[in-house]
């Protein structure tokens, strides 16, 4: 598992994510690494979704369209 430093965290920060780890019963580390785990699922999610909507978007307009990859290598071989 690797390890992270943030440097300069000012101290009202630090102070309110001591309060919340107290708050959850946890040391300030376990709230730190929970956060950080949320966040980055948070950021993934948010691409999956949107991904699922366009995929969804274009389904429904009935149009058909060709594989990217086909017309890559065809426009590579001119």
């Amino acid at each position: 598992m690797a390890n992270v430093l943030i440097r300069d965290v000012p101290e009202r920060v630090v102070k309110s994510l001591k309060e919340r780890a107290a708050q959850h019963r946890r040391s300030l580390q376990q709230e730190l690494r929970l956060i950080l785990e949320e966040a980055a699922g948070m950021a993934a999610q948010k691409t999956l979704r949107a991904g699922r909507r366009i995929r969804g978007k274009l389904a429904r307009s009935g149009r058909v369209f060709s594989d990217s990859a086909t017309l890559l290598r065809e426009d590579r071989a001119r």
